[in-house]
């Protein structure tokens, strides 16, 4: 019964550390990738952004 135990705590250890790499490797390239190619937008960037030029303004935007 203790050898299951320690299989079970050894797949959880294995599990997180695969977890904690993971998530490494993707802070990784989100710091080595440069800024305008970043596919995060700021919430500046969205509301800089014009409203599409076809359709008409929705009240509550308060354009008048």
């Amino acid at each position: 019964m203790r050898s299951m135990v320690n299989l079970y705590l050894l797949g959880v250890v294995l599990t997180l550390l695969s977890i904690f790499v993971r998530l490494m490797e993707s802070l990784e390239s989100l710091l080595t990738s440069p800024l305008p190619e970043n596919s995060w937008t700021t919430r500046g960037q969205l509301a800089n952004t014009e409203p599409p030029k076809g359709l008409p303004d929705h009240p509550s935007r308060g354009v008048q």
